[in-house]
């Protein structure tokens, strides 16, 4: 018989849904956490925080923890967690399985650029734009290194590097509204958007406002993850975990 213990990668809202209801269904989880975020919002049921120390350190965590499913609920840009989620999934016989919002999509009336990575997206914003920054913490630097565009900067935690003059941090921590955003982009002056295609519908309005003041925005692509088992509805998930811990 497989062990009915979860381990769910989180760190997202979707995560801590998913786990509020596989409690509420009376499974036996365990989240996990970076250890990045200062006083997350906790999930229901067991949580741990700190890094597991790449596919060796997580292959035994899964095998002393008597994990018999492990669900990748980080956020879509977390290449590294998911590919060593698999690798030491693979190594030792866990199953896995991920829960995949769905991209965000233009519309007729958007004007989107996709780009391959942050600093490519610094790169192309035009000199003297006026941007808002919804990149998070990590990739910051490629745009506080031109001198010739500035702007607002949001993230949820604080700034690992101290802002240029030209731009402005941000601390806020979603959903956002839609009448907040208009009133962000417009009091601002913003003329651009640089956002990572996250998906979901907690940072959505920021795509809606954009459209509505016709500011272009600049959308980064999401990094490619190793092929599993994927739902794109948490409820599907849930109902699913059942038939993916059955012997």
């Amino acid at each position: 018989m497989r062990s009915d213990r979860i381990l769910i990668l989180g760190g997202t809202r979707d995560a801590r849904e998913i786990a509020d209801e596989l409690v509420a269904a009376g499974r036996n989880v365990v989240t996990s956490l970076a250890g990045v975020t200062e006083q997350p919002v906790l999930p229901s049921g067991e949580v741990r925080v700190g890094g597991f120390g790449g596919v060796v350190g997580l292959k035994s965590y899964l095998e002393s923890g008597h994990i018999g499913l492990v669900i990748d609920a980080t956020h879509p840009f977390a290449a590294r967690m998911s590919v060593q989620a698999f690798e030491a999934c693979h190594a030792i016989g866990v199953l896995l399985i991920r829960f995949e919002r769905s991209p965000w999509v233009a519309g007729e009336d958007d004007d989107w650029t996709y780009t391959p990575s942050a600093a490519e997206a610094a790169s192309a914003v035009p000199s003297g734009a006026r941007v808002l920054l919804t990149t998070g913490r990590k990739d910051l630097q490629p745009f506080f290194d031109r001198q010739d565009i500035s702007g607002i900067a949001r993230m949820i935690e604080a700034s690992p590097v101290a802002p240029p003059c030209n731009w402005q941090i941000l601390r806020e921590r979603p959903p956002f509204s839609f009448a907040g955003e208009l009133t962000l982009m417009s009091e601002n002056a913003v003329t651009h958007l640089v956002t990572k295609n996250a998906g979901g519908t907690s940072t959505n309005a920021k795509l809606l406002a954009a459209r509505e003041r016709k500011i272009p925005v600049f959308m980064i692509n999401r990094p490619s993850k190793p092929v599993v088992r994927s739902f794109g509805a948490i409820g599907k998930l849930v109902s699913a975990v059942g038939g993916v811990l059955s012997p």
